[in-house]
């Protein structure tokens, strides 16, 4: 390979590099399509995530207490497994403090599994918590997912 060859092989790395880089910032940044569940107020999301994990084949669905829920807003079974969710709809991106909270609610109820369900998606600080913590994060593209499921 000669030296030009070599360099724009090198280029054309740092340009696909960067490529996905802004690709992935746009994906982050982007104005996401308005959904019915944008509009809901925080209790009524709360139900809203609760029927949809119902039909997602979710068993002993139950929304806790509106108050002093430490941090779990569903608690739910699937497969054997408890799982711990706080659900957040916001018109922002969801930052740590909803990680915090469901992992220690996770503990508080004896659950398996912790999870924040959104209609909005995940801060980078967010995302890395929770990959350190084991928690789930559910975003709006995961909400839509389930939704599909949901209608069949």
């Amino acid at each position: 390979m000669t030296d030009s060859s070599y360099l724009i092989f090198i280029l054309a790395g740092l340009v696909l590099a960067g490529l996905i880089g802004v690709l992935a910032f746009l994906r982050r940044m982007r104005v996401p399509k308005s959904l019915p569940v944008d509009e809901m107020e925080g209790h009524d999301f709360e139900y809203y995530c609760a029927d949809l994990l119902r039909k997602c084949g979710y068993q002993d669905v139950e929304v806790t207490k509106g108050s002093g829920d430490f941090g779990v807003d569903i608690l739910a079974r699937k497969e054997g497994i408890t799982y711990a969710v706080q659900c957040k709809c916001y018109d922002s991106l969801i930052g740590v403090f909803a990680v915090q909270q469901v992992y220690a609610g996770r503990d508080y109820y004896g659950c398996m599994v912790g999870a924040v369900m959104t209609n909005q998606y995940f801060t980078d600080p967010a995302r890395k918590l929770a990959a350190g913590l084991g928690i789930l994060l559910w975003d709006r593209d995961h909400l839509e997912y389930l939704e599909g499921i949901a209608d069949g």
